[in-house]
Order: C-alpha cells, then sequence, then structure tokens
C-alpha cells in the first residue's frame, strides 16, 4: 500500500454478518396473538387490544421473515424481547462482535489485513453502551493501529459513515476507512405494539473505504456523496441514562421505537426522491440512466414510490432490489445488505445508487460507479 494516493475514494468490498435465528410471520402472529389473547382476558372492561396477521404484515410492510439474536425471548408471551446475557468487561460485547465478524469478512474480499486500516467508524441506530466508543473496541478486536468513534444518525447512519469515510480519503487523512454497522434493532423494538412489531431484524455490516490507488482491481467508484437532515418527531426513542430511574412502567412504550408511519410515509418519500434526482443532476448523471437502486429496506412502498420517481417507470427487482421480504428492516445496514448481495453482475461502468432515509428525518446518498 505504498502507491501514490489519488484523493478519491472508492468502496473496495462490503462485508455481512447475518444471526442464524430467524422469525417468520406466521410465528411472530402466534406470538403476538398469544399475548393480546392474554391480555384482553385479564383486562375486560379496557379496550381490547387488535390481534396481528400475517396478511397485515406483508401488506403494511412487504415483510415476510427478520434475523433475530435471540429468538425464544421474542416468541415468548411473557417476554416478548431478546435476552442476550450480559458479558463482563473482559469479553468482547455482542454489538462488537457481529461487527468484527461483518468486518473481517470485507477485509478479506478486499484482501486487506488489519494493518492496512486507519480508522474504523462504527455508525449504527441504537449503541450497545455510551463510551467506551464501540468502534474502538472492534478496532482492537480486529487488530487496526489507527482510531476509531461512534456515529449514530438512525437508519441513515452507515451512508452518513461512508461519506465521512470518503471525506477522510478526499482530505488524504486515511487511506483506508471500515465503516462497521452492527444492527441489535430488536432490542428496542416494541413487539407488543400491533403496528410495529413485525418492523425490525438484527444484523451486521461494513463498508471498506480507500483511495482508488490502492484499492482492488474490482471495486466501486464514489462518484459523489449527499447528506440531508430535517427536524421530526414522527420516528423517535427516548431510552436513554437520563430516564433510567422512572419508575417502572412510567412512559415505558416511548422508550422504546415508536413512529407516526403514515406522516413518515407521506414526508420522506418526495424528500427523498427529489434529493436523489437533484444530486444526480448536480453529478452530471441522469437519474433515469441509474443502473440499480440500493434502497434503504424499511417498507416496500415507500421503495417502490421513491425508484418510480428517480427512474420515471416501475422499477423491476433488478433495478431495485429486495433484502427487506427475509431480513425485515434492519435500520442503516439495510441498503448495504441489499448493495452487498446484489452487485455482483453489474458491469464495470455501470451506475448505481445507495440512499438511505429514515428518522430525524435523515437522508444520505452514495453515488457509485462499478470499475472493472
Amino acid at each position: 500500500m505504498t502507491a501514490p494516493l489519488t484523493g478519491r475514494p472508492v468502496i473496495s468490498a462490503t462485508g455481512l454478518f447475518t444471526p442464524p435465528e430467524s422469525i417468520t410471520n406466521e410465528e411472530l402472529v402466534a406470538s403476538f396473538n398469544a399475548f393480546v389473547y392474554r391480555h384482553n382476558a385479564a383486562n375486560p372492561d379496557a379496550e381490547p387490544l387488535a390481534y396481528s396477521s400475517v396478511e397485515f404484515i406483508e401488506k403494511a410492510s412487504g415483510i415476510k421473515a427478520r434475523h433475530v439474536m435471540s429468538k425464544a425471548a421474542i416468541l415468548d408471551p411473557d417476554t416478548m424481547c431478546p435476552r442476550l446475557p450480559e458479558r463482563s468487561n473482559d469479553e468482547i460485547s455482542v454489538m462488537a462482535e457481529i461487527g468484527v465478524a461483518a468486518a473481517r469478512q470485507a477485509l478479506e474480499r478486499a484482501g486487506r489485513r488489519p494493518e492496512d486500516v486507519d480508522a474504523v467508524l462504527c455508525a449504527a441506530s441504537n449503541m450497545q453502551r455510551a463510551y467506551p466508543a464501540m468502534a474502538i473496541e472492534i478496532q482492537q478486536a480486529l487488530g487496526i493501529d489507527g482510531f476509531g468513534f461512534d456515529m449514530n444518525v438512525a437508519c441513515s447512519s452507515a451512508t452518513f459513515g461512508i461519506q465521512t469515510a470518503a471525506d477522510y480519503v478526499r482530505a488524504g487523512n486515511a487511506r483506508s476507512v471500515l465503516v462497521v454497522s452492527p444492527e441489535i434493532t430488536s432490542g428496542h423494538l416494541n413487539w407488543r405494539d400491533r403496528d410495529s412489531h413485525f418492523i425490525f431484524g438484527d444484523v451486521a455490516t461494513a463498508v471498506l473505504v480507500e483511495d482508488a490507488a490502492i484499492a482492488p482491481a474490482q471495486h466501486w467508484e464514489i462518484l459523489g456523496t449527499k447528506l440531508k437532515t430535517v427536524f421530526s418527531n414522527n420516528i423517535r426513542n427516548n431510552f436513554g441514562f437520563l430516564n433510567r430511574a422512572a419508575p417502572e412502567g412510567e412512559g415505558k412504550a416511548d422508550k422504546l421505537f415508536v413512529q407516526e408511519g403514515r406522516k413518515v410515509f407521506k414526508e420522506v418519500v418526495p424528500m427523498v426522491a427529489q434529493m436523489i434526482i437533484d444530486e444526480a443532476e448536480r453529478l452530471g448523471i441522469n437519474p433515469e440512466s441509474l443502473r440499480r437502486l440500493w434502497l434503504h429496506q424499511a417498507n416496500a412502498g415507500m421503495n417502490r414510490l421513491i425508484a418510480h420517481k428517480v427512474l420515471g417507470h416501475e422499477a423491476s427487482e433488478d433495478e431495485s432490489p429486495t433484502v427487506l421480504d427475509t431480513y425485515g428492516n434492519t435500520s442503516s445496514a439495510g441498503s448495504i445488505i441489499a448493495f452487498h448481495m446484489h452487485n455482483a453482475e453489474l458491469a464495470a461502468g455501470d451506475t448505481g445508487l445507495i440512499c438511505s432515509f429514515g428518522a430525524g428525518y435523515s437522508a444520505g446518498t452514495v453515488f457509485v460507479r462499478k470499475v472493472a
């Protein structure tokens, strides 16, 4: 890695860790409806909770299954949340462990050693702890001599991380940067809420951003990146150290994931579609010429409308691939999973877009072109 640097950032490789356990909609509905039956029987004078169904879930989201780190506890009607044993301070944390697994795959695919990497960014929605930074623990576990820090921009964390890494390369401050997104989103989901109990899954991804001078022969040139944030309360999670001493049950629901789904849909779709079109035109790219869109995997309907507005026609599965059906919403990792799993067959010169959008509101675009 001694070639003169160009200051042109590329994506050299990606990595993916998928938990071995998966929950189907049928399993999830059976668990949720058992909880609803017990709750309604125990509270005959209260407004009854509504039952869920496979049809409701698939129509609302397009999700059919999701991978999780703790299946049995989530499906237990008496628990309905993950149970991951707390580890000692001398053991690697769960979040770092899955992040390391994804990072090692990315390094292997790029033919890189840990000593070749200058920095680690842990970009994810929900950090396991406040400090020390998860990124520094991942850096230590990989044996990287450099620096690391955490960043949280909810579902856009990975794309924000990619732009940050690309900026380090552009400025000459780093040759090789790992953007790691371990997303244990099952921990912040309210599995007892009918409108959202089906949304999230667990996963970890890694993206290796490097200077073009040291990249492997086959890589993706980063043509341009654009970030945007607009404050909104329509997706929110109020959990934090300031409310840890609240009485049992007080304000519990808003300490987990809550959203106004219809408002999010109505406000985010036009914002993101216009952002993509504007940035493509700024880069001299005809939006309708994009070979593939790797969109945030949150909702099939949102992706369908955004892709239609950008491409000018109903997108095929080839033009806008979906992993949402088997992975669920994996927050910032979703668009990276789609890119990781659906880019090998594209030809040199093909141009595509990695795009995320979510709480904040936040949105990030990464335009890429395949090289070799």
